[in-house]
């Protein structure tokens, strides 16, 4: 095992070996010689690291995200015996599931890289590469890709090249061969609506009766939308999901691909642009012309049948977002003004208790 020679010690950000009984290897793949000796230990990882640059080792480790008992984003920065900055450097990240290792996960984005989504696509649409999986740590790697989310960008002065680039991606994702047998339904999704406000009327009572009405308008909606032809889907479609990167656009997180409807991803991603308009600008239409030009931009790659879908997973997007903001602590004061929205634009605003 070669390990940097240089005389800085691998650094380990202040946030490392939270207690979380659920998983138990976090103390492990935060530490960094123990991670290097797992990456060393893997004859396929060893290779990987080795053809990227020889001598690879681990010089620091940040923990990225962690959802307590559920998983993990570490972030390990290589390089090989040279300062830090070196241009051979290499930065992984590492997926961690508390349930066990996501193996679905990995074949997934391993596949599409390899066909058509890797580094050589003409239409600079890809997935980050994955490196291999630590078993025994219930985790996955993958490159780290520069970039910036989405959502930086959806804020920022009009690009009339943006909506039209999004919808390439996503249409691009639903063209390819079926990786998986997974599907999600509209039944799914508004099984997924009942249950997530149903835990916010419980916690809430005083909205239960705007909620209950809120549901039914949603399942006279769903029913009537004509279905789709399933095709491969994100499913987890919004703009923190998409790293923009000059021309190059990148998938990530593709945890929950399945196939669904056409409209699906673009209307989640529509839902998601609603709602941050409205806790950015204190305004839902403010980036309506936006949400227009995405809608107009795939419907022209898929066809006008999909635009309904898309309206439809749009709004049913929204309605998510109410329970959506009750888990995320500062967006708790926005709930309020996503339920009269929601109402309003499903028309059932009127007579409502205040």
């Amino acid at each position: 095992m070669r390990m940097p020679t240089h005389e800085s010690r691998p650094t380990v950000d202040s946030s490392v070996a939270p207690v979380d009984t659920r998983m138990p290897m976090l103390p492990l793949a935060l530490s960094p010689a123990r991670m290097q000796r797992h990456l060393r230990a893997s004859p396929s990882l060893s290779r990987r690291l080795d053809a990227h640059a020889p001598g690879l080792g681990i010089q620091a480790v940040r923990m990225r995200r962690h959802k307590p008992g559920m998983r993990c984003l570490i972030e390990y920065r290589l390089a090989p015996s040279a300062p830090i900055g070196d241009p051979a450097a290499l930065v992984l990240l590492g997926k961690i599931r508390a349930k066990g290792l996501d193996r679905y996960s990995h074949t997934v984005q391993t596949r599409l890289w390899h066909r058509g989504f890797g580094p050589d696509a003409e239409d600079g649409i890809a997935v980050p590469e994955t490196f291999g999986v630590v078993p025994e740590l219930a985790m996955w790697l993958q490159q780290k890709v520069s970039g910036q989310p989405l959502t930086e960008h959806l804020t920022a002065p009009a690009d009339p090249a943006l909506a039209p680039r999004i919808a390439a991606g996503i249409h691009k994702l639903h063209g390819t061969d079926p990786m998986s047998d997974r599907r999600h339904t509209l039944r799914d999704e508004l099984r997924i609506l009942h249950r997530a406000l149903g835990e916010v009327a419980t916690q809430h009572p005083g909205w239960s009766g705007r909620i209950e009405r809120l549901l039914a308008a949603c399942e006279r909606l769903g029913g009537s939308l004509a279905p789709g032809t399933p095709c491969p889907s994100h499913r987890d479609c919004y703009a923190d999901n998409l790293i923009l990167d000059g021309t190059r656009l990148y998938l990530i997180d593709l945890d929950l691909y399945c196939l669904a409807d056409p409209g699906l991803d673009m209307g989640n991603f529509i839902g998601h642009v609603t709602e941050l308009s409205l806790r950015t600008y204190r305004d839902p239409n403010a980036l309506a012309d936006l949400e227009l030009a995405l809608e107009d931009a795939f419907v022209r790659l898929a066809g006008e049948a999909c635009r309904a879908a898309v309206r439809t997973y749009a709004m049913l997007t929204l309605v998510r977002h109410i329970a959506i903001s009750r888990r995320i602590p500062e967006r708790r004061p926005w709930t309020p003004a996503l339920l009269e929205l929601c109402e309003e634009r499903l028309g059932v605003a009127s007579g409502r208790a205040r």
